[in-house]
């Protein structure tokens, strides 16, 4: 049996390609900020307590006891700031709104934010009124400030606070550009995060998709970006081709995608500073699925060809092409693994598709999938723990299994979930969802549970997600 969806996307390409695509599909560039440069708090010369709760992710530990304070982050002077037409005491409030919504919507803890808590005075922060916090049942408690810098950057600080021992875990200050103050917000819930679970960060992150609009036989596929909350979403193509299966660079500072133009694929890499696209390949045939190596310097896609699909690597400066498997039948994706040495695919081989590693040469291929069932989209994670994949018996679902397939894991049971990418920790992975009848697809994230589902907000449908790692 061949490829479902490989088949119903020659098909779309057969439609899209009848029209009049513009080689030229950009929009403005981005306009990414500078780095987050952590800076030292009020107090960096007092030496904060290493001890207090830690979890584990993966552990059975109901996480949703944990009560957590999340107050308005006071300032020193209630300062003008572009960030908030209100002025920095404002925009305290919406970034302890911002890390309340990021810890909520995690599943992990239930935190109680700014809008149902007293406003600290600024000395608090430093020095918590504990008989307050604990009156009202928080275990945990986040103070933090926003400060008007004389440069005219924002310092926001971030404190983590046991109330039971009434001591501080752990620091951390933050210099952002105005435009920035929601990174920053990001930042101190990672710091919350990672203290407290033992687990590495996430949330400071974007997300890359292809939005859709348009009517299910002339569908319009754009490139967009957005943070991985849903905010500062951006358009990064016009629609006039067709954009597909977006990743990003193991650095963040480029995403490669597939573009067809007037029906003809093209491998491009967008620079995210610059705004600016290099080709990478173009073909006559066939082109899908193209993947970044580890190191950043390759790049694996599948094409047909004399009626056989198979796996090509290439070096993202362009050149010729090398050729990976060989056997009859159609061989897609390909997902490196953390070190490089390994790479996950699906193939029809065995007369149905399953999922099969080699090595990177292409050497040593072999079947990993015999539980019942298809597999499809196989994305390693980047913990090298577990491979992600769509299970289809059936209904089309999201699933985990150890790299030797073993440990299957169903997680979502949606009608059809597919299309799995994993959170920079490798402990949340992100697919998205088309509904029954109607078609509508939108994002979607779980975690490594299967009990923490959340639907992402995008302006209209949305697939093929592809989460990028911590920005810089």
């Amino acid at each position: 049996m061949k490829t479902i969806w490989f088949v119903s996307f020659l098909v779309a390409m057969s439609l899209s390609g009848a029209s009049q695509a513009q080689a030229q599909d950009l929009t403005e560039p981005l306009g990414e900020g500078g780095a987050v440069e952590t800076v030292a708090t009020e107090g960096s010369d007092e030496d904060s307590d290493e001890g207090g709760l830690v979890f584990t992710v993966t552990d059975t530990s109901d996480w949703e006891d944990l009560g957590i304070a999340i107050p308005a982050f006071a300032t020193n002077r209630d300062a003008a700031t572009p960030a908030n037409a209100d002025g920095t005491g404002a925009l305290g409030q919406e970034i302890a709104r911002v890390i309340t919504a990021n810890l909520r919507n995690n599943g992990l803890f239930k935190p109680t934010g700014p809008d149902r808590l007293p406003n600290p005075e600024f000395p608090q922060i430093r020095s918590p009124s504990w008989s307050s916090w604990s009156g009202r049942g928080a275990e945990m408690l986040v103070h933090g400030y926003v400060n008007a810098a004389p440069n005219g950057r924002l310092v926001v600080g971030c404190y983590l606070y046991d109330v039971a021992l009434q001591d501080e875990l752990i620091r951390e200050g933050y210099e952002v550009r105005p435009a920035d103050w929601r990174r920053a917000a990001h930042k101190c819930s990672d710091l919350i995060y990672a203290r407290l679970t033992g687990e590495d960060p996430f949330f400071d992150s974007r997300i890359a998709y292809i939005a859709e609009t348009g009517p299910k036989d002339n569908r319009v596929k754009r490139l967009a970006v957005m943070d991985s909350d849903g905010a500062n979403h951006r358009f990064l193509t016009l629609g006039s081709a067709t954009a597909l299966t977006p990743r990003y660079s193991p650095d963040y500072s480029k995403i490669l995608y597939l573009s067809y133009v007037d029906g003809n694929p093209r491998i491009y890499v967008y620079d995210i500073g610059s705004g600016r696209q290099t080709l990478v390949t173009e073909n006559t045939s066939p082109t899908i699925a193209p993947r970044w190596s580890p190191d950043g310097r390759h790049i694996l896609y599948s094409m047909a060809r004399a009626g056989n699909t198979d796996i090509y690597r290439v070096p993202v400066t362009g050149g010729s092409s090398i050729r990976l498997t060989d056997t009859p039948g159609i061989d897609i994706g390909g997902s490196y693994s953390p070190d490089g040495r390994q790479i996950v695919f699906e193939s029809d081989r065995s007369g149905t598709q399953q999922c099969y590693v080699m090595n990177a040469d292409g050497t040593n291929q072999r079947r990993i999938t015999f539980f019942g069932g298809r597999c499809a989209t196989p994305e390693w994670s980047p913990r090298g723990d577990q491979i992600a994949f769509t299970r289809i018996a059936g209904d089309f679902n999201i699933a985990v299994m150890t790299p030797a397939g073993r440990n299957l894991r169903v997680l979502t049971g949606g009608w059809q979930d597919e299309a799995p990418t994993w959170a920079p920790n490798g402990r949340i992975i992100q697919f998205f969802r088309t509904t029954r009848n109607a078609g509508r697809s939108s994002l979607w994230q779980v975690d490594l549970t299967g009990r923490n589902e959340r639907r992402l907000p995008t302006p209209v449908d949305a697939s093929d997600p592809a989460w990028g790692p911590i920005r810089p």
